[in-house]
């Protein structure tokens, strides 16, 4: 069989991870490429053994040369939470401007198709709600957020020159809030931030008075609608996510009845440029792809939660 063989940057992180095993599953060959600054080999250790599987500790930032023919390459490299990226706000301009010219360069020379991971964030604090996608945003560059924001809004824009002047395949997802295994408990997000307090005893922490909204997608839910995108014809952005929204404040409560914690509730004030509202509008990946979310909420905590009580006894 002719197997096709694809590059997955960010392949130690969350998502790219468990694109890893996606496509491994689905008879792909695949290359694996992370810097590991972010990312944690621990989530992919259980491929190092298979032989359709190689990976490759590179910057994406620096030139890329992977031998061999490529049919697909995913863009997931990326610091994507504000612990990582108000940390290291140059590396993240660099891997979304820099890193996304070199894997676009790579994907004309190589003939591939090209799908590049955007996020929600691009439409920053939005005066539109629920957002779709063709809402122009509302970011403040300048801001400490802006790093992350105005990153993905450049590999926008050089994704679509890249298709409309060279005619390289492309594809874009704008990914809403994703949870599940293999996020960090130091990630420093809300979901894994209350598991991870629930679990050490330590108060739950809501930034601002809770009435901000976030909707959480399973993870195995968003790489299922990623790998439909891929093979679709569509190049247009597309928003995967879950438009079951809810405050965080009811959140804290249904993480505190999950885990039977006993702490309190304490309130500290919202971070600048923090999103207000958060609800994609999957109206269009409905229609094209045929997806919508299928893991109730519930369900994927109860998962993540069992996973995040393992990694705690093993440290």
């Amino acid at each position: 069989m002719n197997r096709k063989r694809v590059l997955i940057t960010g392949a130690a992180g969350f998502i790219g991870s468990h694109l890893c095993d996606k496509f491994l599953s689905e008879g792909y060959d695949v290359v694996g490429m992370d810097n590991l600054i972010t990312g944690d080999l621990r989530n992919i250790e259980h491929l190092f053994p298979i032989k359709e599987f190689t990976f490759y500790h590179h910057d994406v930032s620096k030139f890329v040369h992977v031998p061999g023919a490529l049919d697909f390459i995913l863009h997931f490299a990326s610091p994507a939470s504000p612990i990582d990226y108000l940390k290291m706000p140059i590396q993240t301009l660099k891997v979304g401007s820099l890193g996304t010219h070199n894997l676009l360069g790579l994907a004309k020379a190589k003939n591939a198709r090209i799908l590049v991971a955007s996020t929600s964030e691009v439409y920053g604090d939005p005066l539109v709600h629920p957002q779709n996608e063709d809402y122009w945003g509302n970011v403040n560059p300048i801001g400490p957020r802006g790093v992350y924001d105005e990153a993905k809004r450049f590999q926008e824009s050089i994704t679509m020159a890249y298709h409309t002047y060279h005619q390289v395949d492309t594809r874009i997802v704008r990914i809403f809030n994703t949870y599940g295994p293999r996020m960090r408990l130091n990630d420093g997000r809300v979901l894994p931030n209350f598991f991870y307090q629930a679990l050490t005893g330590k108060d739950l922490t809501i930034y601002g008075d809770g009435s901000q909204t976030r909707s959480f997608c399973y993870v195995e839910d968003l790489v299922e609608g990623i790998y439909k995108l891929l093979l679709s014809n569509y190049v247009l952005p597309v928003n995967l996510g879950n438009p079951d929204e809810i405050t965080i404040s009811q959140f804290a409560e249904e993480i505190i009845k999950l885990t039977g914690t006993a702490q309190k509730v304490i309130y500290e004030p919202l971070p600048t440029d923090d999103p207000k509202q958060r609800q994609p509008d999957i109206s269009r990946a409905k229609s094209i792809l045929n997806w919508e979310p299928k893991i109730h909420r519930a369900e994927g905590l109860r998962i993540t939660y069992d996973y995040f009580k393992k990694m705690l006894d093993v440290k």
